[in-house]
């Protein structure tokens, strides 16, 4: 279902983006993919946050009120009637609980994909630097590409398992699973990421390394933002 989701969403972007030049051509679609998915992601999980915490709202009122109702009973005024609403406060309480987790579940995977958000932004404005410096090659330009090309793939497989994770919810997946599903595609986002970082200042750290004055360096410290 995934697959055919993505598929759909790289034929909608093929068809209506318009021609670029070639060294941004096989970039540029998988970018595409990876923003608006992780765009449409995060606002599935804020919706899906949202009805939760209106869900806790009523559970919690619901409990509240049993509870006063509890509270008020005599000992010797334990019956059927009271048993009934001791174990629909316990049924409130359960759930509530449930609830609760889940929220905590969707908080920590829109944290990961706020992290997936920050990856494709820092590539973006590394990208677009690097094609203006003039002291790299054009072979240079398109090993970057092909470096970064790489690394978006990966955030691919990251969306497949941040779907994982939200189908879980629907299926029968243990608590235990499901984090370790989403352990393990924080581990990979923060992976990504940080080789994404250093590929950057790798890449800074060379064209520094080829200025060949004292102004064309603070001309490049002053072009990538650098103290």
């Amino acid at each position: 279902m995934k697959t055919k989701i993505i598929t759909c969403i790289i034929c909608l972007l093929l068809i209506s983006t318009p021609a670029r030049p070639a060294e941004k051509a096989a970039v540029l679609p998988i970018l595409e993919i990876v923003k608006a998915v992780t765009k449409k992601v995060i606002k599935a999980i804020d919706l899906r946050i949202q009805k939760l915490q209106n869900k806790t709202i009523w559970l919690q009122n619901a409990q509240k009120k049993v509870e006063n109702v509890l509270s008020k009973l005599k000992l010797d005024e334990i019956s059927d009637w009271t048993k009934k609403q001791k174990e629909l406060y316990k049924g409130y309480y359960d759930e509530l609980t449930k609830v609760k987790t889940i929220i905590t579940y969707y908080q920590r995977i829109k944290e990961i994909t706020k992290k997936q958000t920050r990856l494709v932004q820092e590539y973006e404005r590394a990208w677009n630097l690097f094609q203006q410096d003039s002291h790299f090659k054009e072979s240079e330009i398109h090993y970057m590409k092909s470096v970064y090309d790489g690394i978006l793939e990966e955030t691919i497989k990251n969306i497949d398992q941040i779907f994982l994770i939200l189908d879980s919810f629907t299926t029968q997946m243990s608590d235990l699973k499901r984090l370790e599903i989403i352990n393990k595609a924080a581990d990979e986002i923060d992976s990504n990421y940080d080789d994404l970082i250093l590929f950057n200042q790798q890449n800074i750290m060379l064209s520094l390394q080829r200025a060949k004055t004292e102004a064309d360096v603070n001309q490049v410290k002053q072009f990538y933002g650098i103290p």
